[in-house]
């Protein structure tokens, strides 16, 4: 067979792990990239001596046994990079007394669980069971599996699944009787009290066996090693490429038309790139499905972590949590609402991101999409609501952490705005606990092909589901429906210094 052609639109994560699958299996892939960087929404931006990441807080697959971690591999991010297991998700601090640490040890969890809260023993016991099924049952890496494998796991989990349901982790809240627990609970993960509790429980599992980790440099490093494998593997990039349109002829995907009027053609059309831009701007609407369109007619204003407040901080934060949920006290109006708690992540578990004796502080709360696209008119309204921001976050940072604003060395703030200029993504859209679901265990995806139009497809998030690992999945699993389409077989092979021993990082506080 003669070799094939693939351009891939976009070298966000999901892009870039279609490139490397494509060239092991004798396609010719070539990547085009609008920016002058990789990784797409997984990336890091350098200020001063600081790196400030813009994604990750736990990375799927830091259990080397797990299936997510031999696509890494597969993908080279092992062994460039190292790897290591976090001892405790999040700290939720209160004003009077020891905070409620999520602890990755099942055992001294519930222990500490209990003894804050002896009388909601039996709710405790109820919740770690739960996450003891998670710590033998890598649903993440269902991403990866055949429809037989998917079946057979959604019978294992009914039972988990029909418990719980769709209860929030404020719904699961209520349930307790001991105050702090009631307030800390919907703050487990990411502050996120409409998370689902199938979601705590799993992150609980499976932060026992020491998946959910950290990959060394963030992420940046992982979508730079991403990068470098598919270089490796013979693909090429080109950056300054912004795809104004696919060219179509006979309801086929022949190739595409850039900005500034050059056309790239090829056999196969990929595109990682925004999902409303790609189907309505460089389609035109013309293949989407009525499911999509309804989708893409409901983008949601609200942003869950939608603003990234970092700073460089010139003091070590060594015996600080990871992450930490801090109470403010009195309540403070910050980004026009009011807000009784922070969010805060301390990068003091790796020290890539700042010289040393120096660490990044990162803030991140939801906000409304609306309100910054209109600030974003006014150029001085824009950096008047960011430097208001700033001052409010920096005097709550000062109340915990005395003398901090003194020892901040630099400051940025990433809205919405930010996300949309850089990666074409900004807006958020509802997607559901049942969508993630659906899509483990049944493998229904919101659209990698449209009807209509051949030889074009799509992977990413709008394909799938959001997450890094879930869009790296999505890219492989596009080669493999494509050999198995074409009627041969799927080849996906670690490089060969992918085989020495993985050089992990100590269990991480």
């Amino acid at each position: 067979m003669a070799q094939r052609s693939m351009i891939i639109v976009g070298a966000g994560v999901g892009g870039l792990a279609a490139g490397c699958y494509a060239r092991m299996n004798g396609y010719d892939a070539h990547i085009l990239e609008m920016g002058e960087r990789l990784g797409g929404c997984c990336t890091s931006w350098r200020r001063g001596d600081y790196v400030f990441d813009g994604c990750l807080h736990n990375l799927g697959g830091t259990d080397f046994g797990s299936a997510l971690n031999r696509m890494w591999r597969e993908l080279g991010v092992v062994p460039q990079l190292r790897m290591g297991a976090f001892t405790e998700q999040v700290a939720v601090e209160r004003d009077q007394g020891e905070p409620l640490i999520l602890y990755a040890d099942l055992d001294r969890l519930s222990a500490r669980l209990k003894t804050l809260a002896p009388a909601d023993a039996d709710r405790i016991d109820r919740l770690i069971a739960g996450a003891r099924f998670f710590a033998g049952f890598d649903m993440m890496g269902l991403a990866l599996a055949g429809p037989a494998k998917r079946y057979a796991a959604l019978l294992r989990m009914l039972p988990l699944a029909l418990r719980w349901r769709s209860m929030t982790l404020g719904d699961l809240a209520k349930r307790f009787s001991h105050p702090f627990l009631r307030a800390a609970v919907p703050r487990l993960i990411y502050d996120w009290p409409e998370q689902s509790v199938l979601m705590l429980l799993y992150f609980l599992g499976r932060l026992s066996v020491g998946d959910l980790g950290w990959v060394e440099g963030g992420s940046a490093a992982l979508s730079a090693a991403i990068g470098k494998r598919f270089a490796q593997l013979g693909g090429t990039i080109r950056y300054g490429a912004r795809v104004r349109s696919i060219i179509v002829e006979g309801d086929r995907a022949v190739g595409v038309r850039l900005a500034d009027g050059d056309e790239e053609r090829a056999d196969v059309i990929v595109s990682d790139a925004d999902g409303r831009t790609t189907i309505f701007d460089m389609l035109g609407g013309r293949y989407a499905s009525h499911k999509q369109r309804l989708f893409y007619s409901r983008p949601e204003d609200r942003v869950e972590m939608g603003v990234h407040l970092s700073f460089g901080v010139d003091a070590a934060f060594t015996s600080e949590p990871h992450a930490i949920v801090i109470p403010l006290d009195p309540p403070t109006e910050i980004d026009r609402e009011v807000r009784d708690r922070l969010f805060v992540q301390i990068f003091n578990h790796d020290r890539s991101y700042a010289p040393p004796g120096k660490t990044v502080i990162k803030v991140l709360f939801g906000t409304s999409f609306n309100r910054w696209e209109r600030l974003a008119a006014d150029a001085a309204a824009y950096q008047a609501a960011k430097d208001r921001i700033l001052g409010a976050v920096g005097a709550a940072l000062e109340r915990r952490f005395p003398g901090f604003l003194d020892a901040v060395e630099v400051a940025d703030v990433a809205t919405p705005i930010t996300s949309l200029r850089f990666t074409g993504a900004g807006h958020g859209y509802e997607d559901s606990m049942s969508g993630v679901m659906s899509s483990l265990f049944l493998g229904r995806r919101r659209g990698r092909s449209l009807p209509g139009l051949a030889d074009f497809y799509q992977v990413g998030q709008w394909a799938g589901v959001p997450g890094v690992p879930f869009v790296a999945a999505d890219g492989r699993n596009l080669v493999k429906a494509l050999c198995r389409k074409e009627g041969r077989p799927f080849v996906a092979r670690w490089p060969s210094d992918a085989e020495s021993p993985h050089p992990a990082f100590a269990a991480l506080a």
